[in-house]
This record gives C-alpha cells, structure tokens and sequence, in this order.
C-alpha cells in the first residue's frame, strides 16, 4: 500500500495573526488532530498543491492577506479537492453554514475548543 492509499488525516489551519492560528493549532494537536499552518492563502494553496491528498479539514479565517481570503480559497479547494471539508472562522463577519460550500461550517471568533473540535471532528468522523 502506498502512502497515497491512506486515509487524508491533517487539518490544515490558515490565519494571518501568529497568535490566534497558534492558539487554534494548539487546541487541535492537544485533541489529537495532525495540523499544518499556513499564515495566508498563498501558502496554504503550495501545502495543498504538494500534500492535499493528506489533508481531511481546511480551517481558515476569512479576511487575511495574499491572492485570496478564506471565502474564496474555500470555494477553490471545494472545486479541487472537494474531500476536504471546509471549516471557516471570523470576528468581523457572520456567516450561516449553509454559506459554507461542501457542508462546511462557520465558526465566530472568539471560539472555544470545544467548538472547534465538534466541527473539525465531523471531518474525520
């Protein structure tokens, strides 16, 4: 079997500001989910063109620097790689699940832990 053959098992966390996506990797390692990060879009899409195949959850913040905010880059990976399951968060917007594409969620920010992983555990469950 070849690493390929395996089930995708990282969420892959894109936010801009140091602190909140450390804080968001943390919450998720100490759940025991394998994380990547990326501090925006442009770095989160060289992670998926080389690892995507690894990759079970995208959680982005929407407003971020780079070629694309999380909006889009979740509706680019919906179309790509549409086994990966879109979790989306900000403090300045609101947005309805339903907004999501691929059944993804919104997350407002500031969340708790326990949010986060009620949603990112969907992904793998």
């Amino acid at each position: 079997m070849s690493k390929t053959d395996y089930a995708p098992c990282y969420v892959l966390v894109v936010e801009d500001e140091p602190i909140i996506r450390m804080n968001a990797v943390d919450m998720l390692e100490n759940a025991g989910f394998e994380v990547l990060e990326a501090a925006n879009s442009d770095a989160a899409l060289r992670l998926l063109e080389a690892r995507a195949h690894e990759i079970a959850a995208l959680f982005t913040d929407i407003h971020m620097p780079g070629s694309m905010d999380g909006m889009a880059l979740v509706t680019w990976v919906a179309e790509r790689w549409p086994d990966i399951r879109p979790f989306v968060t900000s403090g300045h917007t609101t947005l309805q699940d339903t907004d999501i594409p691929d059944h993804g969620h919104f997350l407002a920010k500031p969340y708790r832990s326990a949010q986060l992983m009620a949603v990112v555990g969907e992904a793998f469950g």
